[in-house]
């Protein structure tokens, strides 16, 4: 793997190159909340952050998304497609909102039913990491295999390393990004390597929730009905649906059409929560999943469950939004803790 270094004070310059040359897209703070936007140049971003509130999902999956207009013209209807997906850099995603996004990438870049809008995006867009300076007490990415300074699917990861960073190179996007800016990305980095690998076992000595999945999987293929899911814990979600929304890999979305006019209108899609009774109401008003324990349990054997069944892939990274955010402490270390004693104790 190829290594390159940028100094700190280097990187407002770079920021501001990336900004001029694609639609650059990074982590600012609006108010008290952290989530990615599109930015002018270094002076929006916010780097001093441990995690976001808001995943950056929204680069490939929008919370709204119009996929076309359409004009109905009394013989026949014309559809017009947005325009095609602009370069773009996606800088300061942290590892584990990255692996996010390679567990997104099967659901909408699949062999028979591609996603023409997810993968044009995916396409255009250069992923640029930021290892973890910190972990939260909220975190278990380790769980499933990441950690604070793991590039799994980025194209370049920046590990903050006293004055510079230290650039590991993954990708051929990455590196004809680090060669289109050499001024800015030198070569070497022997000891700064050594100093990340430092940094990685520092961190893996943070963690504070201990989360271990052995035998969870093996006991919901088996146990549908368990009843575990009528248990307090269970009963106490409000059914807000903060825990999808949160979520940097769930990726629920409804699809509806908006007039615009007697004879014309727009096909948008929009993020939607299994969470929701209404999301599995059926025409006929038959409810495969008429309670919040249904729900319940659906999300998480989802997360532990059905996305590793598909893809082959745990659906969840540990990054602990959920944990943060649920107004009724709904935990799922403790779920998967829960789970896993139920599984010994047969």
């Amino acid at each position: 793997m190829e290594a390159r270094v940028v100094n700190k004070g280097q990187l407002p310059e770079l920021l501001d190159k990336l900004a001029n040359d694609y639609d650059l897209v990074a982590p600012v703070q609006d108010e008290s909340v952290v989530l990615f936007r599109k930015i002018s140049g270094a002076k929006d971003a916010f780097l001093e952050y441990t995690n976001s509130d808001v995943s950056p999902k929204g680069c490939f999956l929008p919370q709204n998304e119009k996929t076309f207009n359409y004009t109905y013209t009394g013989d026949s209807i014309e559809i017009i497609k947005p325009e095609a997906a602009k370069k773009a850099v996606l800088f300061g995603a942290r590892p584990c909102d990255i692996k996010a996004i390679t567990t997104l990438d099967p659901v909408f870049e699949g062999e028979k039913f591609g996603d023409e809008y997810y993968s044009a995006k995916r396409e255009n867009t250069v992923i640029i990491g930021l290892s973890c300076a910190k972990v939260l007490s909220t975190c278990f990415c380790y769980a499933f295999e990441g950690g604070p300074c793991d590039g799994t699917g980025a194209d370049l990861l920046f590990t903050e390393i006293g004055d510079k960073y230290y650039v590991e190179v993954y990708t051929d996007k990455g590196k004809a990004l680090a060669d289109a800016y050499s001024q800015i990305f030198s070569k070497g980095g022997e000891q700064l390597a050594k100093d990340k690998e430092e940094l990685a076992k520092k961190l893996a000595g943070e963690f504070v929730r201990k989360v271990d999945l052995t035998g969870v999987k093996e006991l919901m293929d088996n146990n549908f009905e368990l009843p575990y899911w009528n248990g307090d814990d269970q009963k106490k979600c409000i059914g807000c649906g903060t825990c999808t929304y949160v979520c940097p890999t769930c990726h629920c979305f409804d699809i509806f059409d908006y007039p615009t006019g007697d004879f014309t209108g727009a096909r948008l899609r929009c993020w939607d929560s299994c969470m929701y009774p209404e999301y599995t109401l059926m025409a006929g008003g038959h409810n495969p999943r008429p309670t919040r324990k249904e729900r319940v349990r659906n999300r998480f054997m989802h997360k532990i469950k059905y996305h590793l069944d598909r893809y082959n892939m745990v659906g969840c990274v540990g990054c602990g939004r959920c944990v943060r955010k649920c107004p009724v402490n709904i935990d799922i270390t403790k779920i998967i803790n829960d789970l896993k004693e139920v599984a010994q104790n047969g």
